[in-house]
């Protein structure tokens, strides 16, 4: 056994059993686990009688087990299958078994439930005893042209450049359902713009389009999984509206769905790459290529029992769908949210967002050459794309940062001026070129004169102060109020003491 019991206590958990008590009362009693019980349980019933000395019992067994004859068996006739002592629960495990449940879940269970006193291991035994139950699996078939399966599986070993190392690279594989003609590509990454490039080379090799791409859940396609409404990626379905196939996702944790692929994938992978190896990326597709074009798609199927490629160009390919004009515009897409400072942060670069979306998330696209902004599917602004490190301005705004350098803060101040007069924006630029930025305080001190003087007055100033070159605030504001101050009337006095009157003044008295 593999706990023992003090005395007192292995006493107690009899006494209790005798009672008639249940595995698992005794364990909320005493502490004892219910395995434990009930191995003293199986020891309490198989303790045989005791024999006094002098009565009949029976005598003890003078040859070993091992030492017996085995029963006969007649020619014809069955053996006995073994006993398991889990076979009292056959049908609850069958059911457990149905349900997905392991061996150790099961043993778990009906130890608690049931007070199974056995080990694990005849358990698992019996579980690989039971016979596994067929069921009829549904074929997918596929109309000509309507369905592809795509999926991403490891290639050969490949040199890669870069690193110097060997590495296994992703090889794309689009199957056709219904001919089973497919297309190889291998790639060393399963980014949304490799898989989309992917798709287009594939349809170019096949000369058409599907309907329907059915894929499983790889990032690239999806971004949430979820069995009944799965969120898809808006790069691939921008793609596939762009093409014009429906993108199909397969239900989580079934590849059956995705069979048809999942078997051409397995056959490329034995019997174009096995023991093989490249000294490039591009030689292991030049491989594939030659390999699809002289074992692929001359075999005979064993599904369709056709030629891949007699099937192809006689059933499927007059029922794709055309190819689209161009190449699909690759873009990006991430959600943001809007900085304090009203900019939005793309790839290292900001952008400015409108005020009423401080602090809202925003759904930002961009590509080589242009950033939109959106909020709640609404197109709220485009930019052109800037370098890292670098601010856009706000639509008639300085061309400069707008928040992290004072250069923005001169040409604000500046136009300010320009909008009062020319007299006054000449004035600031040279107190700007005479003091730095300690004039841009003394610029916002001769701005706010405006609000308490008249516009005509602050230009007269500005005008002597620059001609002057007085670039201080004291002399500005005298300036301004030297001009404030009314002129004084001069008025001329006809009577004073220093005057005589005009009667002294006759011609007569100077002769």
């Amino acid at each position: 056994m593999a706990n023992y019991l003090k005395i007192m206590k292995r006493q107690l958990v009899i006494a209790l059993l005798e009672l008639g008590w249940t595995y698992r009362r005794i364990e909320s009693e005493t502490g004892v686990r219910r395995e434990t019980v009930s191995k003293y349980d199986d020891l309490r019933r198989s303790n045989p009688a005791k024999v006094f000395p002098g009565s009949t019992g029976s005598d003890p067994p003078t040859e070993s087990a091992s030492d017996s004859n085995p029963a006969k068996v007649f020619p014809g006739s069955k053996a006995l299958p073994p006993r398991f002592a889990a076979a009292e629960h056959r049908d609850t495990i069958v059911t457990k078994l149905d349900a997905g449940l392991t061996a150790q879940r099961i043993w778990q269970d009906l130890v608690e439930d049931y007070g199974y006193a056995h080990s694990y291991e005849s358990v698992k035994r019996y579980v690989r005893r039971l016979a596994k139950r067929r069921r009829s699996v549904g074929v997918y078939h596929s109309a000509p042209g309507e369905e592809a399966q795509v999926d991403f599986f490891r290639g050969a070993p490949t040199f890669h450049t870069e690193t110097g190392q060997w590495r296994r690279p992703w090889v794309f594989r689009m199957t056709l359902c219904h001919s089973r003609h497919g297309y190889e590509e291998a790639v060393w990454d399963q980014k949304i713009e490799t898989f989309l490039r992917c798709h287009e080379n594939a349809f170019r090799e096949f000369g058409g389009v599907v309907r329907v791409v059915r894929h499983d859940n790889l990032k690239a396609a999806v971004v949430r999984a979820c069995l009944y409404d799965p969120d898809a990626n808006e790069i691939y379905t921008a793609f596939s509206r762009h093409w014009g196939f429906t993108a199909l996702p397969t239900r989580p944790r079934t590849p059956e769905e995705n069979g048809k692929q999942e078997r051409s994938g397995g056959y490329v992978k034995s019997n174009a790459l096995k023991d093989r190896r490249f000294e490039c990326l591009a030689e292991q597709n030049e491989h594939l290529r030659r390999w699809n074009r002289t074992v692929a798609r001359l075999r005979i199927h064993g599904t369709t029992r056709r030629q891949v490629i007699a099937h192809f160009l006689e059933s499927e390919k007059p029922a794709l769908l055309p190819l689209a004009a161009e190449s699909f515009p690759f873009f990006q897409s991430g959600s943001r949210t809007v900085h304090p400072d009203g900019m939005v942060e793309v790839a290292g670069s900001f952008y400015p967002a409108p005020a009423h979306l401080l602090h809202e998330t925003v759904r930002m696209q961009w590509d080589q050459h242009l950033v939109r902004l959106f909020h709640k599917n609404d197109l709220v602004s485009v930019f052109h794309r800037l370098a890292p490190g670098h601010f856009h301005p706000r639509p008639g705004g300085s061309p400069y940062e707008v928040t992290s350098t004072q250069r923005a803060f001169a040409e604000k101040l500046l136009a300010h001026a320009e909008r009062i007069g020319p007299e006054l924006r000449r004035w600031a630029e040279a107190a700007i070129e005479e003091r730095g930025v300690r004039a841009y305080r003394l610029i916002q001190g001769v701005l706010s004169l405006v609000r308490t003087h008249p516009r005509e007055r602050v230009l007269w100033a500005a005008g002597r102060a620059a001609e002057h070159q007085l670039f201080r605030y004291r002399d500005l504001r005298r300036l301004v109020e030297t001009a404030a101050e009314p002129a004084e009337e001069r008025v001329l006095l006809t009577e004073h003491d220093a005057i005589r009157p005009m009667t002294h003044y006759r011609l007569e008295d100077l002769l």
